[in-house]
């Protein structure tokens, strides 16, 4: 925590100026994002938000880490009051993301809708939240292969040599030891899980197609379970 007065007054301002992005972010949309505009709700003249915040990119990079971050804390919250239980964790994972996105549409369009035009994220600063969540179903993988809880594939799983060293990459990159197979069921699930939240969350289905979008997505969380190799058994 800062220390100083200055440093905690800089902390605060930074704050603020994150606070006024997501308002922008909601009533305009990423590509309308302009430091003028949060500097006049901020109260001072845009050279002031300068000297936080060198650009509009800077303050989506803001947005987006402070995003990934939110959500990430929002999965490992709802995960740390969850039994171990790897089936009932997925589905955790799964109506924890579509809660969040449900609650911040338009940050989680940041996050995973249309990309910005003009705005390229470094991958420096992004990566490293933007794969918490991912790293969370990882460990869920891991464990339930571990206790012996999925059914293996009655074909063998083949890949070509450059997707298996991708692969290997994952295994070293989230200290998992998991086979080809569970790497490609993963993958879908994975891909899935969020394109289910997406069709949510950006009225995809059309606006009176189900009456009950929850129960939609607990089907398609019954599916994800069956796909990874659990029975298929609601928790």
């Amino acid at each position: 925590m800062p220390t100083t007065p200055r440093a905690r007054a800089r902390a605060q301002t930074m704050a603020d100026i994150v606070r006024i992005g997501r308002e922008h972010l909601a009533t305009d949309g990423a590509s309308a994002l302009s430091l003028r505009a949060v500097a006049r709700d901020l109260g001072v003249v845009s050279s002031a938000v300068y000297r936080y915040v060198r650009s509009r990119d800077e303050l989506l990079t803001l947005l987006v880490v402070e995003g990934y971050n939110a959500l990430g804390d929002a999965v490992d919250a709802a995960l740390a009051a969850t039994p171990d239980d790897p089936a009932q964790r997925l589905r955790v994972v799964g109506r924890t993301v579509r809660a969040w996105a449900i609650a911040e549409p338009a940050w989680y369009g940041l996050l995973f809708g249309t990309p910005v035009p003009g705005y390229d994220a470094p991958a420096d600063q992004t990566v490293s939240p933007g794969v918490r969540v991912i790293a969370a179903l990882m460990q869920i993988y891991g464990q339930a292969y571990r206790a012996g809880l999925l059914t293996e594939p009655s074909e063998p799983v083949t890949v070509s040599p450059a997707l298996a060293q991708s692969f290997e990459q994952i295994r070293k990159d989230f200290e998992l030891d998991a086979p080809d197979w569970l790497f490609s069921r993963g993958i879908t699930v994975w891909s899935a899980m969020f394109g289910a939240v997406s069709f949510d969350v950006f009225d995809m289905y059309g606006r009176d197609t189900f009456v009950d979008r929850a129960e939609v997505f607990e089907l398609h969380l019954d599916r994800l379970v069956e796909l990874l190799g659990f029975r298929s058994t609601r928790t």
